[in-house]
């Protein structure tokens, strides 16, 4: 099993930062991918960005050049600092991993934080 906790979320006027965090507890052997993902009301939930255990970074279409996406493996946190943020990135961010052992595949999500984005 693997827990996720994700800090940093708040209320942020246009044009501002937020910077979420993402911390993996349990047993955290076999991750290979960390995401974020979020979810605005009455939409499906999306792509944010995602960053393997090699570093390798990915970002949605909606927030390339504005969002990065990066990790502490010491501390198993992943970050993602968001900046000029506008209306449309308000929503729900979920931290999930992708674990892989063996031929065994699952994805653990965190509970979600709430990211407001409004004059």
């Amino acid at each position: 099993q693997v827990q996720l906790v994700e800090s940093g979320g708040g209320s942020v006027l246009p044009g501002g930062s937020l910077r979420l965090s993402c911390t993996a507890s349990g047993t955290l052997s076999g991750i290979h991918t960390t995401g974020w993902y979020r979810q605005a009301p009455g939409k499906q939930r999306e792509l944010v960005a995602t960053i393997t255990t090699t570093g390798t970074a990915d970002y949605g279409s909606s927030v390339k050049g504005r969002f990065a996406v990066s990790r502490d493996t010491a501390k198993s946190t992943v970050t993602l600092q968001m900046n000029s943020l506008n209306s449309e990135d308000t929503g729900v961010y979920y931290c999930a991993v992708d674990v892989r052992r063996g031929l065994d595949l699952r994805r653990y999500w965190g509970q979600g934080t709430q990211v407001t984005v409004s004059s």
